[in-house]
């Protein structure tokens, strides 16, 4: 549970920072150009690599450039010697912008998790203010519940334990 006194992540980003970290994303895009979609189904059927099927695939490369003779008209050694060296410099890429999107999720999560949570305390404490008859507090919790009403009915569930007061 959180705790509202220790708010990990107290910051905004400016609007001068979104443009940079956009244009730096537009960047990657406009120096990778030939960056592809796949569909769900083309991601289950294609041949996938692992270490094991790399070093498999770069001793037939090497089996093919010292065998040209052997080597088909169909399949061109070269093709796959690029695309062998794409996969390992977009590998190099793609660690380092998964640990780039983790943080970013991470951040995002922990970030709305103390909004979330927050609020969940300022809206027990609306409650227990309506509770004592402060003036304008029903019409708060009135809005406020309106998250917790069932989807079935007009019935309002009970809000989520929210963190203890301080």
């Amino acid at each position: 549970m959180a705790n509202l006194q220790n708010n990990r992540v107290n910051v905004t980003v400016t609007a001068a920072q979104i443009a940079a970290v956009k244009a730096a994303f537009q960047t990657i895009l406009t120096n990778l150009p030939f960056l592809t979609g796949l569909t769900a189904d083309e991601r289950k059927t294609l041949n996938t690599i692992d270490v094991n099927n790399k070093a498999f695939t770069e001793d037939a490369i090497n089996a093919g450039v010292n065998n040209a003779a052997l080597v088909p008209p169909y399949i061109s050694v070269a093709n796959m010697k690029n695309d062998l060296t794409l996969f390992t410099q977009l590998d190099e890429l793609s660690g380092i912008a998964n640990q780039i999107c983790e943080q970013i999720e991470d951040t995002k999560m922990l970030a709305g998790s103390e909004a979330y949570a927050s609020a969940l305390a300022l809206y027990k404490t609306f409650g227990a203010a309506a509770d004592a008859g402060v003036p304008g507090a029903d019409s708060i919790v009135d809005q406020l519940k309106k998250r917790f009403a069932s989807n079935t009915g007009n019935a309002v569930t009970t809000a989520p334990v929210a963190p203890p007061m301080p």
